[in-house]
């Protein structure tokens, strides 16, 4: 028996705001949250701008003793799912807490702390480092703590498959509580790329923008680095509506595939199948689709191969849709993102706000789709859809309905 999912809380962490209903503000607004970056060494780098969480102070979410376990990308998992918990209303006891678990995703693990400990080791030539460095730096970390923070002990693991990395942990713990082996689970993902050594990799792809992010606009540049998480509490509707709790939507299909062709270049191929099997794993037409929270980075290739997959799957209905890319206000948060844009679905869906495109000028031929340009539509919205498309050709869709 195959089990709906609902999702009963959210929490998030970005260069936007710091909760949903902040993140939601800056959807409707418009809001960029991409500015100059705040870091030692800035000089020495080409790119100087990103969605950084400015002014963060950890100290004021957690105590001394067990800061000392989190790198940065742990502390904003933790503090996007006390929120989402919160929201549910859930309390972790008994067999609920044996049976519920975490799937986070997350790409790069713990930079922050790799980068601090490289610096120590190389530049200040010290030859002893934090003896909490490996449980700090490691990609799991966050899902850990996360278990530890709410008493979990169910499944928890996290998932690394670059830029798909949330939607494809979401996408496990959603089959998860489908197929009845999990009555809840925490899922999402989170990053913290923004740091000397996260940038000067990135810097050597020539993918970024020095100027900012303008997702599907002829004169885009490449994309643009943000950092933060977000979590769902993703729960069986039967056991929801037992406790009468309310739901933001409905995860209803999910489907994953790889285009086993290029490590960087995406495939129209791999993508289109993507989006056709979440479609079909939710039964739903793709008529029946009003937005789609595209992958957008604002890369030439990224850009034209979604569009051409999106006209792919749905026809004639292509010319119907609204689709946006939230990446040109919050940045790229790379294992996280898939994440943080859940919430431009479930806004649409929820509210009926379609968050828009900043930063879009000038229009290009390749990318003829209604990209709701700089200015947020209000659309009765019952189906969205989230895509991500990641290095190595791993690509995750999420459908997502109106409750």
């Amino acid at each position: 028996m195959t089990r709906r999912v609902v999702i009963t809380g959210a929490g998030t962490v970005n260069a936007l705001a710091a909760d949903v209903a902040g993140t939601f503000s800056a959807f409707r607004d418009g809001r960029c949250g991409i500015a100059g970056l705040e870091m030692r060494d800035l000089d020495r780098l080409s790119i100087k701008i990103g969605g950084q969480i400015k002014g963060w102070n950890p100290n004021i979410h957690f105590d001394r003793q067990k800061l000392g376990f989190y790198d940065k990308f742990t502390q904003f998992a933790l503090v996007a799912a006390r929120q989402a918990v919160a929201q549910s209303g859930l309390s972790f006891t008994g067999d609920l807490a044996d049976s519920t678990g975490v799937v986070l995703g997350n790409a790069g693990g713990g930079l922050t702390t790799a980068d601090d400990n490289y610096r120590a080791v190389y530049q200040e030539g010290k030859n002893r480092v934090h003896p909490l460095v490996v449980p700090r730096l490691m990609n799991n970390a966050a899902c850990s703590h996360l278990s530890m923070e709410f008493g979990l002990r169910g499944p928890c693991y996290t998932v690394a498959t670059a830029c798909a990395s949330s939607n494809h942990a979401m996408g496990q713990a959603f089959q998860m509580v489908r197929a009845g082996l999990s009555p809840v689970m925490l899922a999402g993902g989170a990053e913290s790329m923004l740091c000397f050594g996260g940038i000067k990799a990135w810097e050597g792809l020539r993918v970024m923008s020095t100027t900012g992010c303008r997702p599907f606009s002829a004169d885009r540049d490449g994309m643009v680095q943000g950092e933060g998480a977000a979590v769902f509490v993703f729960e069986d509707y039967d056991h929801a509506h037992a406790r009468g709790a309310e739901m933001l939507a409905e995860v209803a299909g999910f489907a994953m595939t790889s285009d086993a062709q290029d490590i960087l270049m995406p495939s129209v191929d791999g993508a289109a199948r993507a989006m056709a099997g979440a479609l079909r794993d939710a039964g739903l037409a793709p008529a029946e689709v009003g937005y789609i929270n595209a992958h957008g980075t604002a890369t030439a290739a990224n850009d034209r191969c979604e569009t051409a997959a999106i006209r792919q799957v749905f026809g004639g209905h292509a010319d119907r849709l609204l689709v946006s890319s939230t990446k040109a206000m919050h940045g790229h948060l790379i294992g996280g993102t898939g994440a943080v844009e859940l919430l431009a679905c479930i806004l649409a869906l929820r509210e009926g706000v379609v968050a828009p495109t900043i930063g879009y000028t000038v229009p290009d031929p390749e990318c003829d789709l209604d990209v709701v340009p700089n200015v947020a539509r209000q659309a009765e919205v019952q189906v969205a859809i989230s895509n991500s498309f990641a290095f190595g050709g791993l690509n995750a869709v999420l459908a997502l309905r109106r409750i």
